[in-house]
């Protein structure tokens, strides 16, 4: 259930605001924190990066919630036994904080 309200959550927005307004990312990242936690990794992280897109386009490279997404897209390539690009992830958040 709650799968499809984030779903039908985003595509309102979508529809609304556009593919790449900030509300979008939020959106995206809710599906996925949702998907991540059910343990799909794969598609929670093509959504952590869609919403990553989106942020790094209205807020800039260097802005907190990016580096928030860095951090948690890490979490997801740790969980699945990507370590490297989890570390380098990781080290460019900590760069932005």
């Amino acid at each position: 259930e709650a799968k499809r309200l984030y779903e039908r959550s985003l595509e309102i927005r979508r529809k609304s605001l556009g593919e790449d307004h900030p509300d979008v990312a939020s959106s995206l990242y809710n599906l996925a924190k949702l998907l991540k936690i059910q343990g799909d990794y794969d598609e929670a992280k093509r959504l952590y990066e869609r919403s990553l897109e989106i942020r790094r386009k209205s807020l800039g490279e260097d802005h907190p919630q990016v580096a928030s997404l860095l951090t948690t897209l890490g979490a997801v390539q740790d969980n699945q036994g990507n370590y490297d690009e989890a570390k380098r992830l990781q080290e460019r958040s900590l760069e932005i904080r």
